[in-house]
């Protein structure tokens, strides 16, 4: 794979079979707790991401069938391609979650085997799995006698000492897995620090299943250079896809006369739909803040935007994005 190619608008915004599921490009959205509600979702997926998914949803929580993770599991058939990120520990609470009809909805389950929170990893869940593997795979083999798709989110191991992720890709490969993404920093490097690339070039290397790169991409240069110097089949954005999601469509060619402010809007049109006022209120000022970086007196509208208390009023202060469209990033 040469760097022509990559550089090449086509071969980062290519559509990607997963499992028999045909996404629209090899730009996907990371799972984000707090942020990638269903506006979210619709949003990104407008601009060209190929999937996104839910928040990070306990398979564990799901019997309790409460309101905040009904909220999380929130779609309707605006959303074409439905993902779900699940977190546990159990294989049995993974196989009665995905049976479920709660998820019964959902195209692809993912399994979240990366995260690295210190409460999360010493229940036995997220980045935990990277030192089970065993246990790892059965969690693996109960999702996927759902006959959905599946897809793994890892990290490289628990620290650069145990480093496990080319016995790790493979593993999942042979439980079932349809693609694996791999965040390229172990699990005590949380989310500093450059990525280590030639361990997800080895991940990559290892199995026949798309392997996707994550960590660190910040731009539209990160995002070649995670492609050139991994091989990987694609990339999925985190933080930046939430700073910049225009980058989506910068990277996979899409034309849209969108800018931020019309994207902020529309998120407060469709959350106020499918939410109640507190929660679009506090979803939208937590999406807001990101918009906010690069602008003049950032910290003073920041204050004003969580003072506010009626989505009237964060409607006039997000009026400074319309504004300022060219000091935050609309050009870049």
């Amino acid at each position: 794979m040469d760097n022509e190619t990559i550089k090449s608008p086509s071969f980062l915004g290519r559509e990607i079979c997963v499992g028999g599921i045909r996404l629209q490009s090899n730009v996907l959205m990371a799972p984000l707790a707090g942020y990638t509600c269903f506006p979210f979702r619709l949003m990104v997926e407008k601009l060209g991401a190929g999937s996104a998914y839910t928040e990070m949803v306990s398979v564990n929580g799901l019997k309790y069938n409460d309101r905040a993770t009904s909220k999380l599991l929130y779609t309707d058939e605006r959303e074409k391609l439905k993902c779900v990120q699940l977190l546990g520990g159990i294989p049995t609470f993974f196989e009665r979650a995905v049976k479920s009809e709660q998820l019964e909805k959902f195209d692809v389950i993912d399994i979240n085997m990366g995260c690295p929170v210190p409460n999360v990893v010493k229940a036995g869940e997220g980045s935990a799995l990277l030192c089970d593997i065993p246990r790892a795979s059965k969690i693996i083999e109960a999702c996927k006698r759902s006959g959905k798709t599946v897809s793994v989110k890892c990290r490289l191991g628990m620290n650069r000492h145990s480093i496990v992720i080319e016995e790790f890709a493979r593993m999942c490969e042979m439980s079932g897995a349809d693609m694996i993404s791999v965040h390229g920093r172990t699990r005590d490097m949380m989310y500093d620090g450059e990525p280590l690339y030639e361990y997800i070039r080895a991940a990559k290397e290892a199995v026949r299943i798309p392997v996707f790169a994550n960590g660190g991409i910040t731009s539209e240069e990160k995002a070649r250079e995670m492609m050139i110097k991994t091989g990987a089949d694609g990339i999925m954005l985190a933080r930046y896809g939430i700073e910049n999601p225009l980058l989506f469509s910068k990277l996979t060619g899409r034309n849209n006369s969108e800018s931020k402010y019309s994207l902020i809007m529309e998120q407060i049109r469709i959350a106020e739909e499918c939410y109640d006022e507190l929660f679009v209120l506090s979803y939208i000022k937590k999406i807001a803040s990101y918009f906010l970086k690069k602008l003049p007196g950032t910290k003073q509208l920041k204050q004003e935007l969580y003072r506010c208390g009626s989505i009237k009023e964060l409607e006039d202060i997000l009026s400074v994005l319309r504004d300022n469209s060219e000091s935050i990033g609309e050009t870049e």
